[in-house]
């Protein structure tokens, strides 16, 4: 067994079932290994498309993926993926080649060379590991996947020198790896934490990303506390659909700032309380005036956009596992009327900058309930981070936060569709940003699964060419032309629909599952505005 063998092995033991990647001249070993393996392989057309599906399918079903890149421009072609995924917070292993050990930093013009690989791609990892010695391979996975399991996730990169990857590994130690818990609350800060929520008039609840693997828990806490809720994008769902307690991603708005201004004891669970949540408007305006309890795996998050009175280092489960044993009996506090009364003062389907997309969002829900949505940058999706609705966790996530990149929704879409095969997965994506991408609908082709790729266009980057306008910019690079997406379909074998209203968007939906292979939806958005 030489060490890429081991490493395949070494993946299977750990959980892995799928890896993402495009062959090379120097992954050729992790090929051979990877035949015999029970690992899925999917070929995108595009590394960065490697990074979007393994991050699609690590926030679909909380656990990682592989990918498997190939050095030099490989590795620079998945660092915008990687970089939205350390952003969000979302595992993802990247396994890359490098030139043989003797060779590296001697800038000797070699295949796919860098001065310093490693080096360059630490920024966007979380942990970041060049292999020396094959024997080394199980504790530095051992390593990646403690990072995964029980720290803030996010990228971690292996590489592995050409060398090494086809030396000889040593025997392979029986048993599976180590089972490695998060770190739990210290009993004194839950208990100080319980005194001040038991005692809170006006309580607050802030749910991030960090709470959608315990939705039970964080349903059971704002209801004992009788606490109005706020979760960020990637904590939609959390409560559940349609919530009494539950306000959504509304904290840039007004009527929501003045709810947390006006919260005595504020409790944040597993949130960074970063701008793409707290400040959209960008501002600077979401204050807290009372006390602040952070709960986070981060340390340093601990310290970072908000002051916290009293800061807990534990996983966000057992936190508030041990929060309910702290307020064994309910309060009532009037938690509904706080936030009905600021539901009803946000009108959220009347305001004018979301009303036109109200009703993509009602269509989604009526005739696709249980679909996961995956979301690129682009305007329905912005005003879907406010609209949108979902009855679970890990059924809503985007790029239009964090890293804010371009072509995200469609790979991260196919990622999901592969995570979660029994659910319907629905890609919302601009004309604009879908032409990052589009060799992944040869991706989508081949994996032959019914997803829904629902295109907005309004011909050209339109959320700048608005951001222009409003600053008196002359529309300047933003207004461009389509692609024929009807012909596209056809020539990479995916159905396509033209929408130009609600209705006929519900019908096209409703087609989704007739056959094994995705459906393009293209929605005219001049011609939807004129239908309202």
């Amino acid at each position: 067994m030489n060490c890429a063998q081991h490493l395949i092995a070494l993946l299977e033991a750990h959980g892995v079932d799928t890896a993402f990647g495009i062959p090379g001249v120097h992954t050729i070993e992790l090929y051979r290994a990877l035949g015999d393996s029970r690992l899925t392989h999917v070929t995108p057309r595009h590394e960065q498309g490697a990074g979007f599906m393994a991050d699609g399918y690590a926030r679909a079903s909380g656990k990682p993926a592989a990918c498997f890149i190939i050095s030099g421009p490989g590795m620079t072609n998945i660092a915008t993926a990687m970089g939205q995924a350390l952003a969000d917070s979302v595992p993802m292993l990247v396994i890359s080649s490098v030139n043989q050990r003797a060779t590296l930093g001697r800038g000797q013009g070699r295949l796919h060379e860098m001065p310093h690989q490693g080096e360059t791609l630490a920024g966007v990892s979380v942990f970041n590991h060049t292999l020396q010695d094959p024997a080394a391979l199980p504790e530095v996975l051992a390593r990646a996947f403690a990072v995964f399991s029980s720290a803030r996730p996010g990228p971690v990169h292996i590489e592995i020198p050409l060398d090494v990857m086809a030396a000889p590994a040593p025997e392979a130690p029986a048993g599976a790896p180590a089972r490695v818990f998060p770190p739990a609350p210290a009993p004194e800060a839950l208990a100080l934490a319980g005194n001040w929520l038991a005692a809170a008039e006006r309580p607050l609840v802030l749910l991030g990303g960090g709470t959608a693997a315990v939705p039970d828990a964080a349903r059971a806490l704002v209801e004992r506390l009788d606490a109005p809720a706020f979760t960020t994008i990637n904590a939609k769902g959390v409560l559940g659909l349609d919530h009494p307690l539950d306000l959504g991603a509304t904290q840039s708005l007004p009527a929501a700032r003045r709810l947390a201004r006006e919260a005595d004891v504020v409790l944040a669970l597993g949130t960074e309380l970063g701008e793409t949540d707290y400040d959209l408007v960008f501002d600077e305006g979401f204050r807290l005036d009372g006390r602040l309890i952070r709960i986070d795996i981060d340390p340093q998050q601990l310290g970072r956009n908000q002051a916290a009175d009293l800061a807990i280092l534990a996983e966000a489960g057992q936190a508030m596992q041990g929060l309910l044993q702290q307020l064994p009996d309910a309060a009532e506090r009037g938690g509904a009327d706080r936030a009905a009364e600021v539901r009803g003062e946000l009108a959220l389907a009347a305001d004018p900058e979301l009303a036109p997309y109200a009703p993509l969002y009602a269509t989604l829900r009526e005739a696709l309930p249980e679909a996961i949505v995956v979301g690129d940058s682009t305007g329905p999706v912005y005003a879907g981070n406010f609209l949108a609705a979902m009855p679970a966790p890990r059924r809503w996530f985007n790029a239009a936060t964090g890293f804010g990149t371009l072509g995200y929704g469609l790979p991260a879409a196919l990622g999901a569709a592969l995570a979660r095969p029994e659910q319907p997965v629905v890609a919302l994506v601009g004309d604009g940003g879908l032409q990052f991408v589009l060799g992944e609908l040869g991706t989508a082709r081949d994996l032959g699964r019914p997803v829904a790729l629902v295109i907005w266009n309004n011909d050209g980057y339109d959320e700048i060419r608005r951001y222009m306008s409003m600053s008196e910019v002359p529309h300047l690079g933003v207004d461009l032309a389509a692609p024929d997406f009807r012909a596209l379909a056809e020539a990479y074998a995916c159905r396509h629909l033209g929408v130009s209203d609600p209705a006929s968007l519900h019908d096209a939906l409703g087609r989704l599952s007739d056959a094994d292979s995705p459906l393009i939806i293209e929605v005219d958005a001049a011609a939807w505005a004129a239908s309202l």
